[in-house]
């Protein structure tokens, strides 16, 4: 029986693609004896995503991953090497074929368990330039075999020159729903009519405090030219009362498909589970991304590349603040033709299926190691 492994997490950002591939390989293998399960952090939201995905899930302990010293590092040290060793269990108790990695710092010790068991190891980088998980599996998909799929092709900059044949650019892999998401039920979702227009507002699964205070700064404007659906966030206070054209949620979760279709514009910051779900929805975009020394600048990053394609308008530093938002919005809003050419920009880069791309060529990976 071919055995699958996936790992990553720590954020929702590391497993929904994850959830993505694993489809593909469903897909793939149908009519085959296969089982595929992951590997992720035995605390936080990562069993709950993936079990309601339909997946088996193994917890092990993690710990962060950091750049910089702090009194954290030495306890998630320990973490990290307990980590090490229940993945190597697992993986060898369920005999493993392949493992592939999602990345965030939980992916890390099940690479290196599986490198220790001559596992090929298979990752994918989201962002435009790899994170320090990524940079540490590197050397895992290189001694066993294996490959590093990224979402753009300039990453390939950032990678050693040993691994340029290893590499593959494949887009951000999004789960099939986005590409189905129906408008009609995103509206039904949120009550509104077939005529109303929709400024979708995203701070992510925690919420953003910055993109809170800009929506609590412009709602009156905002709400002159859309009903405004705001995503604040589970771990935020939100004390906003009820204006006509606003529509607040701690957090839209299967729904959001549909609400994201149903929208005319998006607005957000820049990681990667944002603008490539957008991205495949054909919407443009506001990007506002997450800046400054609490940052190593990969949302920036992601921003400007799609900002350069013509698929969003990009807000930082100075730059975000209420008026100037307001005046983007309003811009937009007044300006059909100009949302029209950002969103053909937009469909043409979420055009490709990265969850495909990687399906076909791992199953053909597998089919040839036999």
């Amino acid at each position: 029986m071919l055995t699958i492994a996936f790992t990553g997490g720590g954020t929702g950002g590391h497993i929904y693609p994850g959830l993505a591939v694993a489809e593909a390989f469903k897909e793939r293998l149908t009519g085959k004896e296969y089982r595929i399960f992951w590997i992720g952090s035995n605390k936080g939201m990562d069993c709950s995503i993936v079990m309601n995905a339909g997946l088996e899930f193994f917890g092990i302990p993690a710990g962060r991953l950091r750049r910089y010293f702090s009194l954290k590092t030495i306890p998630d040290t320990f973490r990290v090497i307990a980590g090490y060793f229940e993945a190597r269990k697992i993986l060898k108790k369920q005999k493993v074929n392949i493992l592939f990695s999602k990345g965030g710092f939980v992916s890390v010790p099940p690479c290196a368990a599986a490198a220790s068991l001559n596992i090929p190891v298979f990752t994918h980088e989201s962002d435009f330039s790899p994170g320090l998980a990524t940079k540490i599996n590197l050397r895992f998909v290189k001694k066993t075999g294996g490959n590093v799929f990224t979402a753009y092709a300039e990453t390939a900059k950032f990678l050693p020159a040993a691994l340029k044949d290893k590499i593959i650019v494949c887009t951000n892999p999004v789960r099939s729903v986005f590409r189905k998401a129906d408008a009609e039920k995103g509206r039904s979702f949120l009550g509104l009519k077939p005529d109303e227009k929709i400024l979708l507002v995203l701070g992510g699964s925690q919420g953003a405090k910055e993109i809170n205070a800009l929506v609590r700064a412009c709602i009156n404007d905002l709400s002159r030219y859309y009903t405004v659906v705001h995503q604040y966030g589970s771990e935020q206070n939100w004390d906003l009362q009820k204006t006509k054209g606003y529509i607040p949620f701690p957090y839209i979760n299967d729904e959001m498909p549909h609400v994201l279709a149903a929208a005319e514009l998006v607005m957000g910051r820049s990681g990667a589970g944002t603008v490539w779900e957008s991205a495949v929805c054909g919407k443009p975009m506001i990007l506002i991304p997450l800046s400054g020394s609490g940052t190593r600048g990969d949302q920036v990053e992601n921003a400007r590349f799609f900002e350069k394609e013509g698929a969003a308008l990009v807000l930082t530093g100075a730059d975000a603040a209420a008026q100037k938002l307001c005046a983007l919005v309003r811009t937009l809003a007044e300006d059909p033709q100009k949302r029209r050419l950002m969103a053909e920009s937009a469909q043409k880069i979420g055009s490709l299926d990265g969850s495909a791309v990687i399906g076909d060529f791992i199953i053909e990976f597998l089919n040839k190691a036999g």
